[in-house]
């Protein structure tokens, strides 16, 4: 492929690539979520399937040059149907010594580390601990190194736009994105559009970043030290239309289409927390589909109101982190009690206490299980992936409508902040979830009273009659209830049939059965998991399977209750494995209910597995069988 750069023609070689995996990183203020979106958004245009891992720290700003201030951004994109944001970058974009250190242990041999050389001075190399400049000490020998002076560059560059030289150098992640989409072939249209319309008050600076941008685009094609650009093919997906969507955002749409679907109006009673509070951001643009957002003073008051709305004949939604499931706690069980419909979306993040708020966490499920005082059943769901948080939205809804409890759906910060493209589906295929509100009195006894707790021989669900509907008037609140008549009663049998009702009502609620993958069908272990850990399961197991050996794998949406099948699928193998981000919850579980000697393998390190450290773990127990 010959190249006029307007001093000549050099050649460079251009090769074709099934997959890359690309790690922006620099400190919290450089920009690298922005760019990493960005560089996401031109490679789900283009075609390609897609996974991100955005990492970031906590704090607002962090420290500067600082390893506890290192926000990185990992994008994995391909030709094939991927399952993970990849294990370790093959391209690392390092815009500082901070950045360099927290990251090139992923780094493999040979792989392209791209560096910003300005800001490897004295005083940044000794603050993370470097005794001598890396870039000068032949530690990074086994990389395909390239030192560019990223903020020089771009200051130079934009000098004519009359900038101040801070002002300038801060667009030197427009220069890092120009760059890597020149060497990777990626349009520079969308970027475009996109910063003027992002600083579209402030068109000096969206041109200033504008030209950042040109400016490294046209370094990769002028400099000698990049010989070499890569094609990765558009992916052979799904017939359809597909648009890029985080797990947050598409927890969101789901939630907006359950409103459309059971034709109610939408409330989010809700108080910001990381890494949930993108739900209430987006909810807060749809009001034009019936949805209303009330942002509370704090978690108790958030689920209160939606609670209230559910009593109001509302969808009644409520969004929080495990910190504030454990505040929500109370009112959780006043909609079991009241036998309310209630969506509660529980965003796990890295625990007990504030935690790790920006990492992620598989921590919370037997908090969702048993975190309530008394016998206080609920059913509880999680999504697998980004785009899945749309359907289980859609069936968290369909759960509480029909059976008149609260759900809890339990996403986790992995999935919530990554991306990956989602097929858009046609509206004539989304579910019916309408409901029927009662109209009029019920009583079996002759007397024309409305029983508030006479339910339906199938669900066991009780009516739900919005207030101020005549003649259905009837009492609601904590204390227990009286069977049909929903009276106050403190009688023992009464109490006993109730606790017994409710729970049956939750065990009773139908769900799909488990799905296996098993190729062979000769697999004599499986993995079992559930939520986020689809995607390194999944990866995994391919890997697995590459070597010749064969392995099952069996993903959980239902975690109370459980499908069906379940307990006969797990009999079906000599050895079940339970990869889980926690310290063996849902081990726990399977172990106490079906009675399987399941095997935990846990990781809480605030980050996803890796599929690699999974295939080793699977390679071992396949191995031990076959000893």
């Amino acid at each position: 492929m010959s190249i006029d750069v307007g001093r000549g023609t050099r050649t460079t070689d251009v090769r074709k690539v099934d997959r890359v995996v690309i790690r922006f990183a620099g400190d919290s203020g450089d920009g690298m979520q922005l760019t990493g979106d960005r560089f996401t958004s031109e490679a789900a245009a283009f075609g390609n399937d897609l996974a991100t891992l955005p990492n970031f720290p906590a704090e607002i700003r962090a420290p500067q040059g600082t390893l506890p201030g290192v926000s990185s951004f990992q994008l994995h994109f391909a030709d094939y149907d991927i399952l993970t944001p990849g294990d370790r970058p093959d391209v690392l974009v390092a815009m500082n010594p901070a950045a360099l250190k927290a990251n090139i242990a992923d780094l493999p041999a040979g792989g392209t580390l791209i560096v910003n050389t300005d800001e490897f001075t004295k005083r940044n190399l000794t603050k993370v601990g470097y005794a001598s400049n890396p870039l000068e000490d032949e530690s990074l020998a086994q990389y395909n190194v390239h030192q560019v002076a990223m903020a020089t560059i771009t200051r130079a560059a934009l000098e004519p736009t009359g900038l101040s030289k801070k002002d300038a150098e801060r667009a030197k992640n427009m220069f890092a994105l120009g760059l890597l989409s020149w060497m990777y072939h990626r349009a520079t249209e969308g970027t475009e559009r996109f910063l003027r319309e992002k600083f579209a008050k402030n068109p000096a600076i969206a041109e200033a970043n504008i030209l950042a941008f040109h400016t490294g685009w046209n370094y990769g094609e002028t400099t000698e030290s990049f010989a070499v650009t890569y094609e990765v093919a558009p992916a052979k997906l799904a017939t359809g239309t597909y648009r890029q969507i985080t797990g947050n955002t598409a927890l969101a749409y789901g939630i907006v289409a359950a409103g459309q679907c059971a034709k109610l109006p939408v409330f989010l009673g809700t108080y910001p927390i990381t890494p949930a509070s993108d739900v209430l951001h987006e909810l807060a643009k749809h009001k034009n589909f019936g949805v209303t957002t009330f942002q509370a003073e704090d978690e108790i008051a958030g689920i209160g109101a939606a609670l209230g709305a559910a009593f109001g004949g509302a969808l009644g939604v409520t969004s929080t982190s495990g910190p504030g499931i454990a505040l929500k706690s109370e009112t959780i069980g006043l909609a079991v009690m009241t036998e309310m419909p209630l969506v509660v979306l529980d965003i796990q993040r890295g625990g007990p206490s504030t935690g790790l708020p920006t990492k992620t966490e598989q921590a919370d499920l037997l908090q969702a299980m048993f975190g309530r005082n008394g016998e206080a059943p609920v059913p509880i769901i999680a999504p697998r992936s980004p785009a899945d948080c749309f359907d289980a939205a859609l069936e968290a809804t369909r759960i509480a409508l029909t059976y008149r409890t609260p759900v809890l759906l339990l996403s986790d910060g992995y999935i919530a902040n990554g991306s990956e493209p989602w097929l858009i589906p046609n509206v004539e295929d989304l579910p019916d979830l309408s409901v029927e509100f009662a109209t009029e009195p019920n009583a079996t006894d002759g007397s024309g009273e409305f029983w508030p707790y006479l339910r339906d021989p199938e669900t066991l669900a009780r009516p739900w009659a919005v207030p101020g509907t005549p003649g259905l008037e009837h009492r609601i609140g904590g204390l227990e209830k009286a069977d049909k008549t929903g009276n106050i009663s403190y009688d023992p049998d009464n109490h006993d049939k109730m606790v017994r009702v409710r729970q049956a009502k939750i065990d009773g609620v139908q769900v799909p059965d488990a799905e296996i993958d098993d190729p062979s069908g000769s697999a004599r272990v499986l993995v079992l998991g559930w939520g986020s850990s689809y995607g390194p399961i999944g990866a995994a197991c391919r890997r697995v399977r590459r070597l010749g050996m064969d392995i099952a794998h069996v993903h959980l949406r239902n975690l109370n209750p459980f499908p069906k099948n379940l307990g006969e699928v797990l009999a079906r193998y000599d050895k079940v494995v339970i990869p889980e981000m926690n310290l063996g919850q849902l081990a726990m579980l399977i172990r106490a209910k079906f009675l399987v000697d399941a095997v935990s393998y846990t990781k809480v390190a605030g980050l996803p597995f890796k599929a690699e450290e999974l295939q080793d773990v699977l390679i071992d127990f396949v191995k031990g069988l076959d000893a």
